[in-house]
């Protein structure tokens, strides 16, 4: 009757050496065909060193009002290249990689804050603008990008005049939090996370067909524009250090604070962000008008440029 406790005890002992031993075990292969980013960027590129980072960005139009425009999860520039030549008949238009994504450059070792964090990413529109004189701006944040729009409205209000919010990743994440965030710091993560977050090279073709209402409309040249930053100097370490660095915001909970006109829009078929949120998100928000896009994903600004492109102006 003994033997039963003690043989438990032996397998869960080995289970447990198994998960604090085993991920440094596990041969992590260097990318092979990286480039530096600069080597990857277009001609009209350009960058700027922003909080000790160096940031891609891309600038056309001239005068007010200035619009930033922020991409979502896993995208970068490439994703407004449908619509940044009509915005920039109302103003200077800058369109910029997020820190992790893009062209924009993946340090992996720095002092202070740490520049995957949410209050970087935030902080980096502000410095943004501050590089190029901008006092006040509309910030323009798809999915991801739109929490990192409310987030500086909320920290700087007097910067922002107003947001488009483009099916917003508002009350998404909330849960990721307690054990989860515990987990994703231990030796033993970071030591395979690089590695896990290579997957995205597979899983993120998933993903695009997803954000799109019609994926039969993803042309071969989008699925280059998409993975073309996965050809840059460390893309997966900056990726998974801004997995690390991602936490729950309570975003949802501040929106009363939001006094600025927000227009709120999405595509009728969204299945990141679902519908919905969207909707009840404009609901919520104090000044705030909905526009829903029929027959479109979680990327009007790219599936329907011209849908979007009549909601947006009048913001």
């Amino acid at each position: 009757m003994n033997r039963w406790p003690k043989a438990v005890l032996i397998v869960l002992a080995v289970l447990l050496v198994a998960l604090l031993v085993g991920p440094f075990l596990v041969p992590i292969p260097p990318l092979q065909g990286t480039l530096p980013p600069e080597r990857l960027a277009d001609p009209d590129s350009q960058s700027a060193t922003l909080q000790g980072v160096r940031v891609h960005y891309k600038q056309t139009g001239e005068g007010q009002p200035a619009l930033l425009l922020l991409h979502g999860f896993g995208a970068s520039t490439f994703s407004w290249r449908e619509v940044i030549r009509p915005l920039a008949k109302f103003g200077t238009v800058i369109v910029y990689d997020r820190p992790a994504f893009g062209l924009t450059e993946r340090p992996l070792k720095w002092t202070g804050e740490n520049p995957y964090s949410p209050e970087f990413q935030a902080g980096t529109v502000l410095a943004l603008m501050d590089a190029h004189n901008i006092q006040q701006a509309i910030l323009v944040g798809n999915s991801a990008g739109g929490t990192v729009s409310v987030l500086a409205a909320l920290n700087h209000p007097e910067r922002v005049k107003a947001l488009i919010l483009v099916d917003p990743a508002i009350y998404q994440g909330r849960s990721a939090a307690g054990l989860t965030n515990v987990l994703l710091q231990t030796p033993q993560a970071q030591r395979i996370g690089p590695l896990l977050v290579r997957s995205i090279l597979e899983s993120g073709n998933d993903i695009l067909r997803r954000a799109w209402h019609d994926p039969s409309r993803i042309t071969p040249e989008i699925w280059d524009g998409y993975r073309r930053p996965l050809k840059a100097d460390n893309w997966d370490r900056g990726l998974w250090e801004f997995t690390r660095a991602s936490r729950p915001l309570g975003l949802d909970k501040r929106l009363s604070e939001l006094k600025l006109p927000v227009l709120v829009t999405t595509g009728d078929d969204d299945r990141i962000v679902p519908t919905q949120s969207s909707i009840r998100l404009a609901g919520e928000l104090p000044n705030a008008r909905l526009v829903v896009i029929p027959n479109c994903g979680h990327v009007p600004h790219e599936e329907c440029p011209q849908a979007f492109m009549q909601a947006a102006p009048s913001s």
